[in-house]
């Protein structure tokens, strides 16, 4: 399958990176699913030595973890990693609600509810694209404080929070979720720094700590080969 030629414009590791964290992030690829370097490599129609960088890539984030004579596997937080980082997203995510309630522009506000837009187009046809798109509203809001490091941090976070949900199941509504987005956008507006804030916080303690175990995924071929599909077009 020769499947790169949709992306010269950027590297072949940065490509197939980008895919497997979707896959991730979407949740087709559940925590602790082998990650074979062959399987990849045939599916998105790369070298080996291509699938081990995009992997190490996913590893320095905390997605994927190899294992000794094992290989790849894609990460599988516990209950206690998942606290501590629901616990430091928190932190985080109230800095950059402070930041953006003292100078979020106009064109800032339009952008978060372009998002929302989007959001609301997929709620109840496509769960892994929702997934996907409510947490890149938390990285959004992160990238508009213009400070890149407190965006990156809150970005690797955001994505390993999507693994915590893959194994620790999340009972309330993708609605309430959607809504109290424009609670966000609402308060952000009236540079409410202390309502905004307390959205924020009942919005990510709805999700934390609540054990659930999933049901099992598709198989990781299965998986990859619907994830390459767009490189082949």
């Amino acid at each position: 399958m020769k499947v790169m030629a949709a992306h010269r414009s950027e590297p072949p590791s940065l490509t197939v990176y980008r895919l497997l964290r979707r896959a991730v992030i979407e949740q087709a690829l559940k925590p602790g699913t082998r990650l074979p370097e062959d399987t990849i490599g045939e599916q998105f129609g790369v070298s080996r030595t291509v699938v081990r960088q995009a992997l190490g890539k996913l590893e320095s984030e905390g997605l994927v973890e190899t294992k000794r004579n094992r290989g790849a596997f894609v990460a599988e937080p516990s209950l206690e990693e998942a606290q501590q980082i629901f616990e430091i997203r928190h932190v985080l995510e109230k800095e950059v609600i402070k930041r953006l309630a003292q100078r979020i522009s106009v064109n800032g506000l339009d952008a978060l509810a372009a998002h929302v837009t989007q959001e609301d187009r997929v709620l109840g046809k496509n769960g892994p694209v929702s997934i996907r798109l409510a947490g890149e509203f938390h990285i959004l809001l992160a990238e508009m404080t213009g400070n890149q490091v407190l965006a990156r941090y809150v970005s690797e976070l955001v994505t390993r929070c999507s693994l915590i949900l893959a194994v620790y199941g999340r009972t309330h509504s993708s609605d309430c979720a959607v809504d109290e987005h424009r609670q966000i956008i609402a308060a952000l507006a009236d540079h409410d720094a202390e309502r905004a804030m307390e959205i924020m916080d009942h919005h990510l303690g709805a999700v934390a700590g609540r054990a659930e175990l999933r049901d099992e995924g598709d198989d990781v071929e299965s998986v990859l080969a619907r994830y390459g599909k767009e490189l082949a077009s």
